[in-house]
């Protein structure tokens, strides 16, 4: 699944907030913190574990980055038990950003395999969509003190 959205903020801006994993859960609704479980906090091979929470569902998603480009790409492969990777990438051109946020889940087969995983896309796809939003909105904030 693919998410996209523009923020009128330039890329470094909009990088810094995207590269502090550890402040991701200010503006993920669903994530409720993130615990590193390396000594360093960005770049390959970080991992970490984001307590998650959706509606009634809570789970822990363990992750790893797997590619770290400063100001365009952060991907991380989904290792708990929610399996797959996810990806953010930035572009811009000065004063304007695009943010795609691209998701590949495989559930478990407790949260009912690929079937629940096809019922949850509209659900994951409303929350992530917020969450950019929120992210927008800070980075605009922070940017323009608007």
């Amino acid at each position: 699944m693919d998410i996209r959205i523009a923020i009128a903020a330039p890329v470094p801006a909009v990088w810094s907030r995207l590269g502090d994993l550890a402040a991701h859960s200010d503006w993920m609704s669903d994530a409720e913190s993130v615990e590193f479980t390396t000594r360093h906090r960005e770049g390959v091979g970080t991992r970490v574990r984001v307590r998650t929470k959706i509606g009634p569902l809570r789970l822990v998603d363990e992750m790893t980055v797997t590619d770290w480009v400063e100001n365009s790409l952060i991907g991380a492969d989904h290792v708990g038990s929610v399996r797959g990777s996810g990806r953010f990438e930035i572009g811009g051109d000065g004063e304007a950003t695009t943010l795609l946020w691209s998701e590949n889940l495989e559930f478990p087969w407790w949260m009912g395999g690929r079937a629940g995983y096809l019922l949850a896309r509209p659900i994951l796809r409303r929350i992530w969509e917020g969450n950019l939003r929120r992210l927008k909105q800070l980075v605009e904030t922070e940017t323009t003190g608007r």
